[in-house]
């Protein structure tokens, strides 16, 4: 790795691998008859107890400390005294801030028994963000990207969210480039070694439409049909990737 990078990509993955653990954490407790509330101090007091700081808490006067996005709520779920049952699915999203960098992941969660269809939209979620991962290297370009996760959803009977994107990362929590999930091969800016970015496809089981509701915040599917979300924070080397937020795994 040029060394430019690595102070960079190792305060990066330190800070990704407590976002990490805090979804682990957050996977030992998710069932019917939990709050959302519950979800984000659970987040909270984890990243904390790692010495770093819930990045979204009071960003842009966001007022938790993680995003909860249930059903058909696309993403900026605010966390409340909601109450998760059986059958639904939530995307958590956590961003850790530690040393003065950043580490922004979110995974779906799946309350008690959950429907086919919501099943098969989850794997579609992951399977896209993970086979645009794989191809990500230096020199492709950002519609590489893209195209790359809408030909898999589209080929599953899902559509891919157009109004957020994936960004770039580091001591800045929202940076350029934006990483849009859809596009063309070889369009967009390149993509050079040493970036760090995420990826965080959004899907929908419906159109790809969204409104945002009456808090500013919260996201959801004009259709009101089921969403999915995925992310990882990413690392650009000269030949592949390193995978930020895992713990103690690279790509």
């Amino acid at each position: 790795m040029n060394n430019n990078f690595k102070e960079a990509f190792e305060k990066t993955k330190i800070a990704g691998s407590i976002a990490a653990g805090a979804l682990d954490e957050v996977s030992k407790v998710i069932k019917p008859g939990i709050s959302t509330d519950e979800i984000d101090k659970i987040c909270f007091e984890y990243i904390n107890d790692n010495k770093a700081y819930s990045a979204p808490l009071y960003y842009r006067g966001f007022p938790k400390s993680c995003c909860t996005s249930t059903n058909h709520v696309v993403c900026h779920g605010i966390p409340s005294d909601k109450i998760l049952k059986e059958g639904d699915i939530v995307n958590v999203d956590v961003t850790a801030f530690k040393d003065g960098w950043h580490g922004d992941t979110s995974r779906m969660f799946k309350v008690g028994d959950i429907s086919i269809k919501a099943e098969k939209l989850i794997k579609a979620t992951y399977d896209s963000m993970m086979k645009a991962i794989d191809i990500v290297k230096d020199g492709i370009h950002i519609g590489d990207i893209g195209s790359t996760i809408q030909t898999h959803v589209e080929s599953q009977g899902f559509s891919v969210v157009q109004d957020f994107c994936g960004h770039g990362i580091g001591q800045t929590f929202h940076k350029e480039p934006n990483i849009l999930h859809y596009g063309e091969k070889g369009t967009g800016e390149k993509i050079k070694e040493g970036m760090i970015f995420t990826i965080e496809p959004m899907i929908n089981v419906g159109n790809y439409e969204t409104k945002i509701l009456n808090d500013s915040w919260t996201a959801v599917t004009k259709d009101k049909s089921l969403s999915a979300q995925f992310e990882h924070t990413i690392g650009v080397t000269k030949d592949g990737c390193e995978i930020f937020t895992q713990i103690n795994l690279t790509k």
